[in-house]
């Protein structure tokens, strides 16, 4: 119901950005899935927040959902998924990118292609809050969107095919992108995989990739969250419940990573000097995300 109100003139596979899935209690082989647990209503402080519509348990898989857009690290670039995207000359933005390690233009980038290839609409992410730009920020976007334009109208593009790709579209975009996108990090199968991952949190940058989606972006955040979202093999998200939710709670998430979260409980054991702390991965649970550390000192 919220995303047809919100886009009345698209047709129902808008809706599987906003869930795809929901949780898999009561839910038969062959009958249609029900709705999500859960409805977007105004909170008290807050603006937009999503609140259970009944009792969730612990562990239970709230919904999935799909990104509306989505692009991997400029450390693993691909050549893009759409045909105008293929056939384009990224050389120049991507050093731009690289030179200024940014990583949001690359969904904006992929988005205008989406919309010159009639898959969404250039307003699709108008429902989501946009965050504050200052002039010197969207004057630093303006070569960027120098280099975005140049690259299609390199590929062919007419003029006709870039009319919403101005100023005003892409400042709103990145301004909605920098303050909902998610950084995507997919369950590991073994230790190295972890340590990779790891890796890639420390140094600031995901392991697969950013992403930006609907229904998810209207969780709030808390520090003691009740939901929590994992990726398990793509870039489709899964909500579950941390702890039991009542119905009529507003349901929120924390924006620190999973892997963020071990590296941080990592730098708090202090290690005796001569000894080397070992950690060993027992178990790994890639349905919900999770894995069983066991932490041993070694002589050095």
């Amino acid at each position: 119901r919220l995303a047809h109100q919100c886009f009345p003139q698209t047709n129902l596979h808008l809706a599987s950005y906003f869930f795809s899935t929901t949780s898999a209690t009561n839910h038969h082989r062959g009958s249609n899935p029900s709705p999500p647990p859960i409805q977007v209503l105004l909170t008290e402080s807050a603006g937009r927040g999503v609140f259970a519509t009944r009792s969730i348990q612990p562990g239970e898989l709230i919904h999935t959902a799909k990104p509306l857009v989505s692009h991997p690290t400029i450390s693993s670039i691909d050549k893009g998924f759409y045909e105008v995207e293929k056939e384009a000359d990224w050389s120049a933005f991507v050093a731009h990118c690289r030179a200024r390690s940014l990583k949001y233009p690359f969904l904006a980038k992929r988005l205008a292609c989406m919309v010159i290839s009639g898959v969404t609409a250039a307003s699709s992410l108008d429902i989501l809050q946009p965050a504050r730009l200052s002039a010197e920020m969207i004057s630093q976007m303006e070569e960027e969107l120098c280099l975005l334009r140049g690259a299609l109208e390199g590929s062919g593009m007419k003029d006709e095919q870039l009319t919403f790709l101005n100023i005003e579209w892409y400042a709103g975009v990145l301004a909605r992108i920098r303050i909902n996108a998610f950084r995507i990090e997919l369950a590991g199968n073994i230790y190295e995989d972890l340590l990779a991952l790891a890796a890639a949190s420390v140094e600031s940058e995901a392991a697969v990739g950013n992403a930006v989606y609907i229904l998810p972006s209207f969780y709030n955040h808390d520090c003691d969250p009740n939901t929590h979202i994992v990726w398990v093999e793509n870039v489709e998200a899964r909500l579950k419940a941390l702890r039991e939710i009542e119905a009529g709670q507003v349901k929120n998430c924390g924006y620190v990573t999973l892997m963020q979260a071990w590296i941080m409980m990592l730098d708090k054991i202090s290690c005796p000097v001569g000894l080397v702390l070992s950690v060993i991965v027992l178990d790994l649970e890639r349905e919900h995300g999770a894995f069983l550390l066991k932490f041993e000192f070694k002589a050095d």
